[in-house]
């Protein structure tokens, strides 16, 4: 049967040279993420949407997070994103917003705008008083970069977010490893665990780490008995590696959570673009090769996504997609730059998928090609000491 005909007969209804370094590295850190970076019924009350947040609320050992995040990679990076200081007044809107819905969780990086991430939602932080400050979770991560191979360079890359996040008064949340080196992973891996065991952190995890490498971490962490809260990987309707090669299904069975980066696809799943509108910058060369004259297919999956819009109310079609990644068992944390954007973002959470609906976007998904490849992405794909297989999607 097609699924268009499924979703229409449904009733129910995301020095210089280091400075030169590091710049460039940041490029590709935000290369790397990107490859990674309504209601459903008119009648639903306030109190049905609060149980409904509540019930997809994840809880662990250390920290509780809410089903869904917000990305800060935009916040203060310039060189993808074209980030200018006359953002930060909408910025702060969209901190301010997901206060007041109690569902403040950001991911940000110190490579984000090269720290100039972690010190806004700090400086924003600092305008509530602690009791709500408090209540505000942060995931950042450490830059495994090339020359940093010993356990204290996470340790005190930790101790200078702690810095910009909260004057170094109160732990993070969540620190991960952004990203797998070509050396030196087991190295980080104690770093991450002497920053648990210190309390500067409440919880680890790790980041765009393969089957194999997600396994290696969570059992030398397990060895000092601490556990692996998460994994941050890409996954949307048009990026399913994870979900083809067995590495979500691998979390799953490790206990950890999940949080799914680029749940729009650089936008690409929002409905805005087209073959005759593209975006601009970087992502213009990713729009050419996706709407080409010779496959079509995502013109049929934007179309599917319309059809469960028009049954949930006619939702922005973000909210499908990030549906689709929170019915797989994950959290997104689709990135905000205004408060449309974070309102639409987190009203996703007022209602959900039908199975008929997952099913005929997972048909019309299986369809179109992945937007990026992953054997593009610029990870080191294998430890060279211990040829451990680090990144496979």
């Amino acid at each position: 049967m097609d699924e268009n005909f499924e979703l229409k007969t449904q009733k129910q209804t995301k020095t210089t040279t280091r400075r030169k370094f590091l710049k460039k590295v940041a490029l590709t850190s935000a290369t790397a993420t990107f490859f990674a970076p309504y209601l459903s019924n008119a009648a639903s009350t306030a109190a049905e949407k609060t149980t409904i947040r509540k019930q997809k609320a994840n809880t662990t050992t250390g920290i509780t997070l809410p089903p869904m995040g917000l990305g800060a990679w935009a916040w203060g990076d310039s060189l993808f994103w074209g980030y200018s200081p006359k953002e930060d007044g909408d910025l702060k809107q969209v901190f301010d917003y997901a206060v007041s819905k109690e569902l403040a969780f950001f991911d940000t990086a110190e490579l984000y705008g090269l720290g100039r991430s972690e010190s806004l939602i700090g400086k924003f932080s600092n305008n509530y008083p602690s009791d709500i400050a408090d209540t505000v979770k942060v995931a950042t991560k450490f830059a495994a970069l090339p020359f940093r191979t010993k356990p204290q360079s996470v340790v005190n890359a930790c101790k200078d977010s702690m810095k910009r996040l909260n004057g170094g008064k109160k732990p993070i949340d969540l620190y991960q490893i952004h990203f797998p080196n070509a050396w030196s992973n087991e190295e980080y891996w104690d770093g991450l665990a002497q920053c648990y065991e210190q309390g500067l952190v409440k919880a680890v995890g790790v980041s765009n780490y393969g089957v194999d490498a997600v396994r290696a971490v969570h059992s030398k962490l397990a060895e000092r008995g601490i556990p692996l809260f998460s994994n941050q990987i890409q996954l949307s309707l048009l990026y399913r590696y994870p979900l083809e090669n067995g590495l979500l299904n691998v979390c799953k069975e490790l206990d950890m959570k999940v949080l799914s980066y680029s749940p729009l696809a650089l936008g690409f799943l929002t409905g805005k673009y087209s073959k005759d509108n593209f975006p601009k910058g970087p992502r213009g060369k990713i729009a050419k090769n996706l709407f080409t004259e010779k496959d079509d297919s995502l013109s049929g999956l934007l179309k599917s996504m319309n059809i469960v819009s028009e049954n949930h109310g006619g939702v922005p079609l973000s909210q499908v997609a990030l549906n689709w990644v929170k019915a797989k068992g994950t959290i997104p944390i689709p990135g905000a730059r205004s408060l449309k954007q974070a309102t639409q973002n987190l009203g996703a959470l007022d209602w959900e998928l039908s199975k008929q609906e997952m099913q005929a976007l997972d048909i019309a998904s299986a369809k179109v090609p992945a937007y990026v490849q992953a054997e593009d992405a610029p990870f080191a794909k294998l430890d060279i000491n211990t040829k451990l297989k680090m990144f496979d999607s």
